[in-house]
């Protein structure tokens, strides 16, 4: 049997795999993909998420293939914009998802993990109450993977999470994203962009080999265009919008855009012993304010250490501290995308966050440094 088997090899995934490799535990990793893949994702890594890479040995690889980003660039619909620095000696890295989840994945197969891909988890494993492995299907064969620990790192719509009803998709909010990659766009620089207008979002940041991502975050209805034709409506939101328009005029873009969502995951406040959560699968919001890869790779940190006690020294008591630990590592970060999000779904509100970046930079730039976790 297994100590820890990890459903799930994206970054959450890789840092749990990695962190109790290291310690000693035998661990299984196991992805439904095939890797080096692509995924959509802002492909930016912000200045506190790096900080956390570095200290467990993971950075080099993401500092040596992305590109520097000194902040960010957020701007209203009015026109009003405002650059943010990180605060001196402080930098983030634009790196395409594909090569950042590969570093990820070769540095857990390092430390000692054993990783197999192209697998499909069809249902948790249980004894009485607990969770005792994953059942998986794949190579043209079904069988069971027994594990003291099972981590679901599967994602917003993990299949473990969902078949113990431990999470669900909320009423409110229905964003859905849609993301491409453009070659040609004009005026990129080393500022992350965010572009807040009413009802949605636009991100961009330049990113290796001469593209840059573009991202739009809105709500979406299944009667949409977006859902039949996604590349029509991403550039029609771009040359309808009177910061963006000019700068995507020549630009094209590279391969079809994917689309994503709904977005937010809601968790229910029940713990099933034999398993642990870790990244979007513990809970996700539209991270506007760049925080998924935050929340994924200290998070996968965290809930390795919660394994490790378990396997030490048993159940009691684990779920409740590693929610404590989630909400003091994360609360304020939650509070501050939910103010965010808050402000997008009001037209009032967004005038007013522009004029107050006109008159008061200052604030958004401490509100820039702060989504950066600097």
């Amino acid at each position: 049997m297994l100590d820890v088997l990890i459903v799930g090899a994206g970054p959450a995934g890789c840092v749990a795999a990695t962190v109790l490799a290291r310690a000693g535990a035998s661990v299984r990793l196991v992805d439904r993909a095939t890797f080096p893949r692509d995924k959509l994702c802002g492909d930016t890594v912000n200045p506190g998420t790096l900080a956390v890479l570095r200290r467990i040995g993971l950075a080099a690889p993401i500092e040596q293939l992305g590109l520097r980003v000194d902040g960010m660039r957020l701007t209203g619909g009015n026109g009003a914009y405002v650059d943010g620095y990180y605060p001196a000696g402080l930098w983030g890295r634009a790196i395409l998802r594909r090569d950042l989840d590969w570093s990820l994945l070769q540095s857990a197969i390092k430390a000692g993990a054993a990783f197999e891909e192209a697998l499909t988890v069809r249902e948790p494993i249980l004894k009485g109450h607990e969770v005792a492995g994953a059942v998986v299907v794949g190579h043209g064969s079904r069988r069971a993977l027994h594990a003291r620990i099972t981590i679901a790192a599967d994602g917003r719509r993990s299949s473990l999470t969902f078949a113990l009803g431990l999470a669900r998709h909320p009423v409110r909010p229905r964003r859905w994203a849609i993301g491409a990659y453009y070659e040609g766009v004009t005026d990129l620089s080393r500022l992350g962009e965010m572009h807040v207008r009413f009802g949605r979002y636009f991100g961009v940041a330049e990113v290796p080999g001469g593209v840059a991502n573009v991202c739009l975050v809105k709500a979406l209805q299944p009667r949409d265009d977006g859902f039949r034709d996604p590349a029509a409506l991403l550039n029609r939101a771009l040359s309808h919008d009177p910061l963006l328009r000019d700068r995507f005029r020549r630009a094209r873009a590279v391969g079809l855009p994917v689309v994503l969502g709904p977005l937010a995951v809601d968790t229910v406040d029940r713990h099933v012993e034999g398993l642990l959560l870790a990244g979007d699968a513990a809970g996700f919001v539209d991270p506007m304010t760049g925080d998924g890869l935050r929340f994924a790779v200290r998070g996968g940190e965290l809930t390795a250490n919660a394994a490790l006690e378990t396997l030490e020294h048993g159940w009691r008591g684990v779920h409740r501290r590693l929610a404590k630990a989630r909400r003091r590592e994360f609360g304020a970060k939650w509070r501050f995308n939910r103010a965010v999000r808050a402000i997008v779904s009001s037209p009032h509100a967004v005038a007013a966050a522009a004029a107050s970046g006109r008159i008061m930079p200052g604030i958004f730039r401490r509100a820039i440094a702060f989504a950066g976790d600097c």
